[in-house]
């Protein structure tokens, strides 16, 4: 025999959120109970999803110095417009 337990809680729960999981709990025809459960599952899966490959690192190239100095704004224009 399946046996389902159910705890009933008090949350504090911000007031514009609380609109929001009405309206959508209406629009969806379930409950908000419904609605936090299920959230709440999403959120514990995730937490317990495996991590992500480390990535490689991108390879380093010698450019053989740069153009011009990317913080002063006129040698930037002038290497832009082939003034220099």
């Amino acid at each position: 025999m399946d046996m389902v337990s159910h705890l009933k809680t008090t949350l504090k729960i911000d007031d514009t959120v609380m609109a929001r999981l009405r309206r959508e709990a209406a629009k969806q025809g379930r409950t908000m109970s419904e609605l936090v459960e299920a959230a709440l599952r999403l959120l514990f899966q995730s937490a317990q999803q495996k991590p992500r490959k480390k990535l490689r690192a991108l390879p380093v190239r010698r450019s053989g110095g740069h153009l011009v100095d990317i913080s002063d704004r006129e040698a930037l224009y002038e290497v832009m417009e082939g003034r220099r």
